[in-house]
């Protein structure tokens, strides 16, 4: 059963992601008045971008044309650990919140590094950028998955699943965990991955030297991981709907795909609601930002310790 799972987890991410993010930007295009790109717009892109050849500084190694598969790899995996349609990971062995973080820390890693190996200024920028969020971002991801753990006395997902609203930490845990998916997808007031402004751009910076398939794969993975994010809070969340562990039934398994998809459409809805209601932070003032989701993890564990103690 779990390579079942797997077997339909894999095409649902890889073709759902760019649906999902065609529905937040036309979404947040019509609270704007604004007519904007159509749903399927993403899909075009990354179509756009496969069929074209790429091209590459004289600086680059092979770190640069290494990235963007590794990169993708990395996050498809951690996307994979997540559980969708049953409240269990199709990789349970390893589905651990740890697991999770550490292989969205390889993909930024080595986009990073892709970044400096052309020697250009903007990548150079952009990877210092990346980094030092990363430095304010994994600690407070970290701190709302053990507030959500720490009931359920395991760090693997399949555990963590429950029926939904962990106890009273769920309401700063819920909230520290969307800042950390606003920060980590490149959403506004964090970062803007419609504009290439060199005084604003974070994620953006890195992918300047990228064209082509390289580029094309890149956003690919990128919506993929936004994907993975917004599944992530469905999970731990709102999990109503998803099927038992270990259920065989195919109804209970296309309700759970009914039930998740509708939830992480709402869930995306909501950062293009964010993005509307709230301007582009200053680069420097991005961080206050992810300090308060770092104060709600540690509030959602205290309320954790003092509840279920």
């Amino acid at each position: 059963m779990d390579w079942l799972l797997l077997a339909l987890q894999i095409p649902l991410m890889l073709l759902l992601a760019p649906l999902v993010q065609g529905i937040i930007k036309t979404s947040k295009a019509r609270w704007q008045s604004r007519r904007g790109p159509g749903v399927l717009q993403p899909y075009r892109d990354i179509a756009k971008w496969l069929s074209r050849e790429s091209v590459a500084s004289d600086q680059a190694s092979w770190i640069f044309r290494a990235a963007p598969p590794v990169y993708a790899a990395a996050i498809l995996f951690a996307a994979l650990l997540v559980p969708t349609l049953e409240r269990r990971s199709p990789l349970p062995a390893i589905a651990d919140a740890i697991v999770f973080v550490g292989l969205f820390a390889l993909a930024r890693f080595w986009l990073a590094i892709a970044a400096l190996d052309t020697a250009s200024n903007f990548g150079g920028m952009g990877a210092s950028r990346e980094v030092a969020f990363a430095a304010l971002v994994e600690p407070a991801l970290l701190l709302v998955l053990f507030a959500v753990a720490l009931p359920a006395g395991s760090t693997s997902f399949s555990a963590m699943v429950g029926d939904g609203w962990p106890g009273a930490a769920a309401v700063p845990a819920f909230a520290a965990l969307l800042v950390v998916t606003i920060a980590e997808t490149g959403r506004v007031p964090v970062d803007n991955p419609d504009t290439h402004l060199e005084l604003t751009m974070i994620h953006e910076g890195m992918l300047l030297e990228y064209s082509g398939r390289p580029l094309g794969v890149i956003h690919w993975a990128t919506q993929v991981k936004q994907l993975a994010f917004l599944s992530l809070l469905a999970a731990l969340f709102f999990p109503w709907g998803m099927a038992d562990a270990g259920s065989r039934a195919p109804l209970a398994l296309l309700l759970g795909l009914l039930a998740w998809f509708v939830t992480v459409v709402v869930l995306g809805l909501l950062l293009g609601v964010i993005e509307t209601a709230y301007a582009k932070l200053r680069i420097f003032r991005a961080p206050d930002l992810i300090g308060v989701a770092s104060v709600l993890g540690v509030l959602a564990v205290m309320l954790t310790f003092v509840v279920e103690g």
